[in-house]
């Protein structure tokens, strides 16, 4: 037997699947389990940006990523509720690399999953505890196993088993707003541009649109003030009707857009304080588990494909004796960074359907955030875990 660390990761959405890839990219391999029945995911768009491109192109992904997804570039931009334009929407880091894709997020799952091993991921495994010691970790699941581990990557998102395992849980923090989303196939609105994001502000809300699988689809994200705290769900029926109500009035290609809505789903927005610590001994988290943020920079795919490949280069260079010293390297690279997104992005929600007297100053604030996105995007964990990690 080698001495790499034997890895355990809890959960198989996006980022318990790129931190199995980017292991094994490494030579590392991990074994995943996934409480549901079989990985996927419903029909919604996930956006990526060049700080997680760059991962994704590490570990093989980049032709699969330009073939499924639509590539967003020139044309993106910010308006007024009305259609006045306001600024346009960086779909480059600081370098002019363009490499932002809208993505359905079956689409991404199912990239993700082809590439493992198919032993390697176990579905129908719920998560109900771990105990460790100094020799190891020790996974138990509802369905009677349990698994021996040098390292646990609890990637079981916002409601996470094992995040009370690590620290004393953050409870969900309520946005205040819903996010009706949903697909519109291309030729129902053959003028749509296949190659722009376009987002739309006004009071307590606003409207993202942007094309995935090559611009055959239209992803459409709705988000709308309730006092109604909803699961956090991406399956949970919508109105559409209550939908084109809401946006009633606003620009002609929104109105047009929603005109052609025949399902949408809704999802309640929730994130969490930042985390104290995400390590404990043998068992870390990694994503939503760790950091869930709000939707308004387009970062929490991002940001967990970031966690993994830090991951992976930590434990590189670790045996199986010092994988619990690798997972507090890996803390140290990633805490700080997602926390200051995960603050970003809340910012950046009340900026979009804040209520300003001065139309002007909130427009000249979006303009000015240019320079907080290109600090995301620019950003190389790689880089950074590699140097922590010597």
């Amino acid at each position: 037997m080698g001495s790499e660390p034997r890895v355990v990761i809890v959960g198989g959405g996006i980022g318990g699947l790129f931190a199995a890839n980017a292991l094994l990219h490494h030579g590392i391999r991990a074994t995943l389990f996934e409480q549901a029945p079989e990985l996927g995911e419903v029909g919604a768009g996930v956006f990526l940006t060049p700080n997680g491109v760059r991962h994704l192109n590490r570990v093989g992904l980049g032709p699969a990523i330009e073939q499924a997804g639509a590539r967003i570039g020139a044309g993106s931009q910010y308006h007024r509720q009305d259609g006045t334009f306001v600024a346009p929407i960086l779909t480059t880091d600081s370098h002019g690399w363009n490499a932002v894709y809208g993505m359905h997020r079956a689409d991404l799952v199912t990239m993700l999953a082809e590439r493992l091993p198919a032993d390697a991921v176990h579905t129908g495994h719920r998560c109900t505890g771990i105990e460790q010691d100094e020799r190891c970790a020790q996974v138990r699941f509802a369905n009677g196993v349990t698994v021996e581990a040098d390292a646990v990557v609890a990637a079981d998102g916002i409601h996470s088993v094992l995040q009370s395992h690590v620290v004393e849980p953050s409870p969900p923090v309520y946005s205040g707003s819903v996010a009706y989303r949903g697909l519109v196939a291309h030729e129902r609105v053959p003028s749509w541009p296949t190659g722009s994001s376009l987002l739309w502000m006004g009071e307590d809300k606003h409207f993202l649109v942007y094309p995935v699988r090559h611009g055959a689809l239209v992803n459409y994200v709705g988000f709308v003030p309730t006092d109604e705290q909803m699961k956090e769900s991406w399956s949970a029926p919508g109105d559409p009707a209550v939908l084109a109500a809401a946006f009633a009035g606003w620009d002609p290609r929104v109105e047009s857009l929603l005109a052609q809505v025949d399902q949408t789903f809704r999802w309640g927005l929730y994130d969490r304080e930042p985390l104290p610590t995400w390590t404990r001994g043998r068992l870390t988290l990694l994503g939503d588990a760790a950091h869930p943020m709000l939707p308004h920079l387009g970062q929490g795919a991002n940001q967990s494909i970031e966690d993994g490949m830090a991951l992976a280069a930590v434990l590189d260079r670790a045996d199986r004796s010092r994988a619990g010293q690798a997972l507090l390297s890996y803390e140290r690279v990633r805490r700080e960074r997602t926390s200051t997104v995960q603050r970003g992005a809340r910012a950046n929600g009340r900026r979009y359907d804040s209520s300003y007297d001065d139309l002007a100053v909130r427009d000249a604030e979006i303009a000015a955030s240019v320079k907080f996105r290109s600090w995301i995007y620019d950003h190389d964990t790689l880089v950074e875990a590699e140097a922590a990690a010597r």
